[in-house]
């Protein structure tokens, strides 16, 4: 008997604490249920269908709204735009590809109880304009194709003002890893 009152009070000290802790971080967190955020950032591209010879450049730009509170954090939807670009490289002369992705994304938001502080993670799905060209001897070839893309994602932003702060984020993504900065809108 006395193992199961024991464990009823374990249990129920857990659940108090849990929803302490959620309760002090919903307060603390940027991101939450009816924010809005647009992120803008640049760093190592991911390369598609293989066909980068020097590692690529990205850029992402985000916009993403708060839409259910889950637990201690926020599931997010968004959409994202961006891409990747590579010059040089390979046996061939003048080589270029380049892919440009337009993605839906979802993602789940934390703040950790620390003010400022958003981290984050979650997947993405869209279609990619991947093209790449060559010259070789007196020819130029060039391929263009649409690709699925998918990608997963983990980051973290902190706002330094109310509105305005700094993200980074790495992954499979549109970009590897990346910074840059994040605004809050609403």
């Amino acid at each position: 008997m006395k193992t199961k009152n024991i464990f009823a009070a374990i249990l129920f000290g857990s659940a108090l604490s849990f929803t302490a802790v959620s309760n002090a971080q919903s307060r603390l967190s940027p991101f939450k249920k009816g924010s809005v955020t647009f992120s803008a950032g640049v760093g190592i591209g991911n390369e598609y269908n293989s066909n980068y010879y020097n590692s690529a450049i990205g850029t992402k730009a985000v916009i993403e709204a708060g839409i259910w509170q889950a637990g201690p954090g926020t599931i997010s939807l968004g959409a994202q735009a961006g891409g990747t670009f590579s010059n040089g490289g390979g046996a061939f002369n003048n080589y270029k590809a380049h892919t440009l992705i337009v993605a839906g994304r979802s993602a789940w938001h934390h703040g950790w109880n620390v003010k400022g502080l958003d981290t984050y993670a979650g997947l993405s799905a869209g279609a990619g304009f991947n093209q790449y060209s060559y010259n070789q001897n007196e020819d130029r070839f060039k391929q263009n194709e649409v690709i699925p893309v998918f990608g997963g994602f983990a980051g973290a932003s902190y706002f330094v003002t109310p509105t305005f702060g700094f993200n980074v984020e790495a992954g499979r993504d549109i970009t590897q890893l990346q910074a840059g900065i994040i605004l809050k809108i609403k």
